[in-house]
């Protein structure tokens, strides 16, 4: 076994001259900072089970070891040319806890070399994709700057033909995009249900209530409607509710607890529609799998409808479908699309999850500001928010998302 140890500014020149020194075999025993900069130890030809079996083993001491302090690990050097070095002494620095560091260290550096190389083959990808199918190139910019997911894209510009020109492939992607994005129509309004708001706080979910309320109202009249009352942790809520109920003539339930709700509306069965407010939560507020497996254990009696606001981030929606997935929501309402800078992101965690949209709300007006779910105008309306916006996706972006899949068009 060969050992060396090295001093240099920084840990990126120490490790270059270990690996001139040993070549690639080296491993880094034990690293730490000194005046000078970084100081490593590194050895090639490094056995460590014979290491911890030496160690293991008790040396015997001679007669005078009482006397003789032993030699301290830090005055001894590390290298083959100290004969005197006792072999515990010697080694001891393979045991410093620095060691960790030094490998940890070169794993980043490798892993930073591993990036540098991927970007340059994404970059050659993108440019050999750009020069063969210009115009499947052009569409997956033009659904980037929509704000499309990366693998909805790729699917979409994926399935068409070679010698397809510009105008075929933007109607092709913008019809593909309505047809994945599921709506259920008008049908709440039509035929009625027992239907509980699910959703983080501040996504409008009363509102969105108020909002159906009024309109059933005005389409049945207000003897079959029933609203619920189960928010107990906003303040106000409630009494919200109950001011709702006596503008519109029509009675408002409130359960004793949340877990009461099954027992509630088994005597709400008269009432051809049951709209239902439940409390706002955080998506890691310790209540929510509770106030989830309450809705999913009332079966076929209740509907939960998640609510999103369309001006969220698409990382978060995801993870709202995700949370309440418990619940086993059939289908979603989408708010605050007025206040969205890009309608993309909403609508390709809808596409990816599946899950229907049946509402869509774009202010505070009651009851003006709601509308049945179209997919074709929401898709157009997608479109339209990234020219307003002058959403654009540069080169760097396109070449990291869709270099590797310069094969989609080959």
């Amino acid at each position: 076994m060969k050992i060396v140890r090295h001093v240099a500014p920084d840990m990126r020149q120490a490790l270059r001259a270990v690996r001139e020194q040993l070549g690639e075999e080296a491993v880094i025993l034990s690293s730490r900072r000194t005046p000078q900069g970084v100081e490593i130890t590194a050895a090639v030809d490094f056995d460590a089970g014979k290491l911890e079996e030496a160690a293991a083993v008790p040396l015997a001491l001679p007669a005078d070891s009482a006397r003789s302090p032993a030699p301290s690990a830090a005055a001894v050097p590390v290298s083959e040319s100290s004969p005197s070095a006792s072999p515990v002494a010697t080694l001891a620095p393979l045991f410093e806890p620095q060691a960790p560091v030094a490998t940890e260290a070169m794993g980043q550096e490798l892993q930073s070399l591993r990036r540098m190389l991927e970007t340059q083959l994404a970059q050659l990808a993108w440019n050999d994709r750009t020069r063969r199918a210009p115009v499947h190139t052009e569409l997956l910019r033009e659904l980037t700057e929509i704000g499309i997911a990366r693998d909805l894209a790729d699917h979409i510009v994926g399935q068409l033909d070679e010698r397809v020109d510009l105008t075929q492939g933007r109607r092709f992607a913008i019809a593909g995009l309505s047809q994945y994005l599921l709506v259920t129509g008008d049908r709440w309004l039509d035929t009625g249900g027992r239907v509980a708001f699910v959703g983080a706080a501040g996504v409008g979910k009363t509102t969105l209530l108020a909002k159906l309320a009024v309109r059933w109202i005005l389409r049945h009249g207000p003897n079959d409607l029933a609203l619920v009352a189960s928010d107990t942790v906003r303040i106000g809520a409630q009494d919200q509710m109950q001011a709702l109920g006596q503008l519109l003539g029509v009675p408002v339930h409130v359960p004793e607890s949340f877990e009461a709700l099954p027992e509630l509306l088994a005597r709400l069965e008269r009432h051809r529609l049951v709209l239902i407010d439940t409390p706002g939560s955080s998506l890691r507020d310790a209540q929510l799998a509770m106030r989830l497996a309450v809705l999913a254990n009332c079966g076929s009696k209740l509907e939960t409808a998640l609510v999103l606001a369309a001006s969220t981030q698409a990382g978060a929606l995801e993870e709202a479908v995700q949370r309440f997935r418990p619940a086993n929501p059939p289908c979603c309402l989408l708010t605050k699309v007025d206040e969205a800078a890009s309608l993309g992101g909403a609508l390709s965690v809808l596409i990816r999850a599946r899950l229907p949209l049946a509402y869509t709300s774009d202010g505070q007006r009651v009851p003006e500001d709601l509308r049945p779910a179209r997919s074709l105008e929401l898709v157009s309306l997608a479109v339209r928010l990234a020219r307003t916006s002058g959403a654009a996706a540069d080169e760097d972006l396109l070449r990291r998302r869709f270099g590797r899949l310069s094969h989609a068009t080959t």
